[in-house]
């Protein structure tokens, strides 16, 4: 008998490639051949799916998106409540599933949990020439930075372009837009009311984007142009040994381990962010996930191949590679293996810290990726020195509001 086939269309990159070497294991197994139309970057696949789902039917079984995203595209994703057994979820991390409901409706499954640490150049950090000039330089002792003030210097200090770069930061997107996100909240800001009403232009966001102005156009302690570094580019620099400081996530550890795809081995360790002005610590964070179309062709085996991809042999592998999986029984079993004094058992703990307490979601509407988007344009035209800081803030506030408007969404 002919094998029956499921398209799908999923995210890619260095740090999730690795789990679909799976799918011939799930071939082998089902029946099912998996046919991979596309592997992109998350924005490239949400602009795809937006042509491709247009008219609300469109030719998958299965897609890779994010809790932030779903909401927008939850008007072609099927509901699981009915579909899914309680014991297909009893694992999950409760706080992790209530990220990936819409309206109160599981429309995804969560694939990994995504928050940044600050990864620092421990040798560089403890160089005693390095050390003695930075004293020279700014009157104090160069360690871990504690605040973004305390970044700043260090990213300066170390700013030897092109060589070694202080702090490279992503320059477009939904990276820029995120990492504005976590400044404005550490400056004291909400970015979005309670009506979805949009509050760029404050003072928290003129401290946050004149922030980044200054590391890149002023310090150039980041590479130019801008938009050359998304998430990929910014941990590929750092493991290159061509960083000081980056913030980067889970995902990606299993590439600082690896000597194919490091450089650094032995002579990076992991902080805290720094806190802001306002003395918090705010890690912008999400999930990566799985979901199932409302056209899907094969419903059978679209839920045989979202059970499968969030399977704990599917997490363990995903764990072991560095990701934070919602599956709370395979994040046990990995810290029972740590040591508790090494890197990767801190590295767990600053994590769990994380979700903790210091986790900045971002309000479920369906604007919001298009929002995302725009502003993230506005903030690249400041940071480069196009227009004013106070020009961009204000038009951001305009565009973002006038998005969620045109989309039905927000208080008047």
């Amino acid at each position: 008998m002919a094998s029956r086939a499921l398209d799908v269309a999923l995210i890619g990159g260095p740090q999730y490639d690795a789990l679909y070497t799976r799918l011939a294991e799930f071939t082998a197994r089902t029946g099912y051949s998996v046919r991979v139309h596309v592997r992109l970057p998350h924005p490239e696949l949400n602009a795809h799916l937006a042509e491709a789902y247009r008219t609300g039917h469109g030719p998958y079984d299965l897609i890779s998106t994010h809790t932030k995203y779903a909401p927008a595209q939850a008007h072609f994703l099927r509901p699981l409540d009915d579909l899914l057994d309680p014991a297909d979820l009893a694992d999950f991390a409760p706080a992790i599933l209530d990220l990936a409901r819409v309206h109160g409706r599981l429309v995804q499954v969560p694939r990994n949990v995504d928050c940044r640490l600050l990864f620092v150049r421990r040798d560089l950090l403890a160089d005693p020439h390095e050390q003695a000039a930075f004293v020279r330089r700014f009157g104090r002792p160069l360690g871990l930075p504690r605040t973004w003030l305390d970044l700043a210097d260090v990213a300066r200090f170390f700013a030897r372009p092109p060589a070694l770069f202080g702090y490279a930061f992503p320059g477009r997107q939904s990276g820029l837009f995120g990492t504005f996100f976590e400044l404005h909240a550490m400056a004291g800001g909400v970015l979005f009311d309670e009506g979805l009403r949009p509050h760029f232009d404050t003072a928290a966001g003129h401290w946050a984007l004149g922030l980044l102005r200054d590391l890149y156009l002023t310090w150039q302690t980041t590479p130019q142009p801008l938009e050359s570094l998304y998430f990929d580019e910014v941990s590929a620099l750092f493991r290159s040994g061509r960083a000081a400081l980056v913030l980067d996530w889970p995902a990606y550890y299993g590439l600082y381990r690896d000597p194919a795809t490091s450089q650094i081995i032995g002579r990076y360790d992991i902080a805290p962010y720094p806190v802001g002005p306002a003395g918090l610590r705010r890690v912008y964070a999400g999930c990566h996930s799985f979901a199932i179309p409302t056209s899907v062709k094969d419903l059978e085996g679209a839920l045989a191949l979202l059970r499968f991809l969030t399977a704990p042999e599917s997490q363990r592998l995903e764990a072991e590679r560095g990701a934070i999986v919602p599956r709370q029984s395979v994040m046990q079993a990995l810290r029972a293996t740590l040591p508790p004094d090494s890197l990767e058992a801190r590295r767990l703990a600053l994590l769990d810290e994380i979700q903790r307490d210091q986790m900045l979601t971002f309000p479920k509407f369906a604007a919001y990726p298009a929002v995302e988007e725009a502003v993230a344009l506005l903030l690249q035209q400041a940071i480069r020195g196009a227009c004013a800081v106070a020009t961009a803030l204000a038009r951001a506030d305009e565009v973002a509001w006038t998005l969620i408007r045109q989309a039905g969404e927000g208080q008047p």
